[in-house]
């Protein structure tokens, strides 16, 4: 199974997206949406959901949970936008994945077992930061692979 993971896209949908995203079967959204539109467009995708980041405290997305937990092929995967909020030990909670935004900076690694990955940002182009998304796959045997899909083409 392939699940799209994307972050910080601040009111922008990149068509490069839909390729970028092309066989995945859910999209998680990871806040800073900007616009409940970004939703529907990745909607068009696969089915979505998504958590609410600092952007979103008004507005169209600012009903949006703050965190949430999406259980997919036995693996409990935690939402939230900034990693600094994070009030858990996700080792504990038993979460196979922690799912994080805000920094812009793409970030895979593990940490007491548990994978801590951050799509970066495929929103309006920051500093010198790629602009990216994620894939999380469940692999044979259970296990849970990421990956940073660089958007090469994005100018803005």
């Amino acid at each position: 199974m392939r699940i799209g993971v994307v972050s910080d896209t601040h009111g922008l949908f990149r068509p490069e997206l839909v390729e970028a995203l092309d066989g995945v079967e859910q999209i998680l959204h990871l806040g800073d949406v900007g616009k409940a539109s970004i939703l529907k467009e990745l909607g068009r995708i696969a089915p979505v959901t998504a958590v609410r980041g600092n952007v979103d405290v008004y507005g169209s997305c600012e009903k949006l949970p703050e965190t949430d937990v999406v259980l997919i092929e036995g693996h409990y995967l935690y939402m939230l936008h900034d990693l600094t909020t994070l009030h858990l030990k996700p080792e504990a909670a038993k979460f196979s994945a922690v799912l994080y935004g805000h920094t812009h900076k793409p970030v895979i690694e593990k940490r007491r077992g548990v994978l801590y990955f951050n799509p970066g940002s495929c929103g309006p182009r920051r500093f010198l930061l790629p602009v990216s998304c994620g894939i999380l796959t469940v692999e044979a045997g259970n296990e849970l692979r990421a990956e940073i899909v660089t958007i090469d083409s994005a100018m803005v």
